[in-house]
């Protein structure tokens, strides 16, 4: 074949595209460059100062390009680009296993899935092995897994009876929860400390921050009534949680909703529960109170409030004034909405 046989519009289109490509090396860009300027006649030396290449060798670029094709330029030291390590139904059945079974399904001893287990399962099943925990971070999120910790249970806990509890107190609290003239509480209190808590962050490898720690340690006590039905919470701070302050927190909540009925879930404590409790319900006469069941913190949506605010107030922050930093734990409460499912019922 004659070398010097012209390229065709074809041909000057073709090599125009692959130049354009981006995923091409600039060893190829520069061989194709080569071909069509040589093909236009150009010098020498302006061959070798846009490509870096001999005309000889670019001539035989030319050749090969004629007779071979793109493929005949392209580079064979190319890197091959990555592929996915496991097939799609192979990442399809990680998934399942994932949601359906446990670690020991398949001889760990233990509950809960791990990076690590999840590798090394990978490499037994699949024969394959991931470098970076990256990737299976990825396979987490994609099974529609989320980092956090597990939830603690107390060892008394009776799911039985927590299952009685629900069955026995769902109409009423549904009927509370559809009735526009019946507001439904539930209650907690928290105490915060002058101790300084952490909790984990992201930080760059390698830097470990520092946080100011207190010696002395003070105290001081919240109560928060949430509304189910608006999400809004109703938060005192107090320095002592005792049946007297626990009566004069409930009178505030029932002179605010005194235009309709109450009903209020809370727990057994002793303070709900004391002489001066006992007293003041007496003189109530829109209030309706149900106990949650013992040992069940999690049924309770305000406990889940705590944990917000701690996250976002508290944790990972030198508390040098309690009542400091009391203020801003009523600011944050009571400037929030804080929607939680209960009984199926979402605030709006």
């Amino acid at each position: 074949m004659n070398f010097m046989e012209k390229l065709t519009a074809q041909h000057k289109t073709e090599l125009s595209a692959f130049i354009e490509e981006k995923d091409r090396t600039a060893e190829e860009i520069k061989r194709a460059q080569a071909i069509v300027l040589v093909s236009e006649k150009s010098t020498e030396s302006l061959v070798s100062s846009l490509t870096g290449l001999k005309k000889s060798s670019a001539i035989k670029a030319r050749k090969k390009y004629l007779k071979g094709g793109i493929a005949a330029i392209e580079s064979k030291r190319k890197k091959k680009k990555p592929r996915a390590l496991l097939t799609r139904s192979q990442r399809e059945e990680i998934k399942q296993m994932l949601n359906n079974k446990t670690p020991r399904n398949y001889g760990w001893d233990w509950d809960y899935w791990t990076p690590s287990i999840l590798g090394n399962l990978i490499l037994e099943l699949y024969a394959v092995k991931y470098k970076s925990k990256t990737s299976l971070y990825l396979i987490f999120k994609e099974s529609k897994f989320t980092y956090h910790k597990p939830e603690k249970i107390y060892t008394k806990r009776n799911q039985e009876l927590i299952d009685e509890w629900k069955r026995s107190n769902q109409a009423e609290i549904l009927a509370a929860l559809q009735d526009e003239h019946t507001v439904v509480l539930v209650e907690d209190e928290m105490i915060v400390t002058s101790q300084t808590t952490t909790q984990k962050v992201w930080l760059p490898e390698g830097k470990t921050p520092f946080i100011e720690c207190a010696n002395n340690r003070t105290r001081m006590g919240f109560y928060g009534f949430l509304d189910i039905k608006s999400g809004l919470q109703h938060a005192f701070k107090s320095d002592k949680l005792n049946s007297e302050t626990s009566a004069k927190c409930l009178k505030k909540i029932l002179h605010f909703y005194r235009d309709k009925k109450v009903l209020l879930l809370w727990d057994n404590a002793p303070w709900h529960r004391g002489e001066a409790m006992r007293e003041f319900l007496t003189t109530c006469s829109n209030l309706h109170i149900i106990n949650f069941p013992p040992y069940a913190p999690d049924e309770n949506p305000q406990e889940h409030v705590w944990k917000v605010v701690r996250a976002n107030v508290t944790h990972n922050k030198f508390i040098s004034d309690i009542y400091v930093i009391s203020r801003e734990i009523l600011a944050f409460l009571n400037n929030t909405v804080f929607k939680y499912t209960f009984f199926g019922f979402t605030a709006s």
